[in-house]
């Protein structure tokens, strides 16, 4: 199975935001190089939000190029069995710690939003990893800083997609 094909199971099989959902595999179905970043006219991303549950707190990266406190993320690349391990692998590689989980049931949430030129789009899928107990992070070279905010904070720190999932990730532990 390929990646491509992986995304579109995982994708048919994700019931919440139905709209974006359909916009996902129409844009799978018409491209079939929508997995990587040469697809111009937008390409799928897979990210994770990590969350330490005992201690009411969430793992942020300020990511280097936008200057914003996001989920750990990014490009999906050609080693990627599924979907949910480029989601583990990006989370792993951006925060340090190493044995972070994915939460079950998929993804938590789906986020399409534009990028400059020359690709348009980013159509995120977006896990929540679960940080082992004793995590400690280490900050990559992709982002200026890496940080820990309780739940409440977020909200003042980050935009209204990572709210989101935060939320989305919340209702679902």
């Amino acid at each position: 199975m390929t990646l491509h094909d992986d995304a579109v199971l995982v994708l048919k099989g994700y019931e919440d935001q139905p709209e974006l959902r359909d916009l996902y595999l129409e844009h799978l179905a018409a491209h079939p190089d929508g997995m990587y970043k040469p697809c111009g006219t937008g390409h799928l991303t897979s990210s994770a939000l990590v969350v330490d549950p005992p201690r009411g707190r969430v793992l942020l990266t300020l990511h280097k190029k936008l200057g914003m406190w996001l989920q750990m993320g990014g490009h999906c690349e050609a080693g990627d069995a599924t979907v949910e391990a480029a989601a583990l692998r990006e989370a792993t590689e951006e925060s340090g710690i190493t044995g972070l989980t994915l939460l079950p049931g998929g993804p938590v949430r789906l986020d399409r939003h534009p990028i400059p030129a020359p690709c348009h789009w980013h159509l995120d899928v977006q896990y929540a990893a679960l940080a082992p107990a004793g995590a400690v992070e280490q900050i990559s070279e992709e982002s200026l800083d890496l940080r820990w905010f309780a739940y409440e904070e977020v909200a003042g720190v980050a935009d209204t997609s990572v709210v989101r999932l935060l939320e989305s990730t919340l209702a679902r532990l």
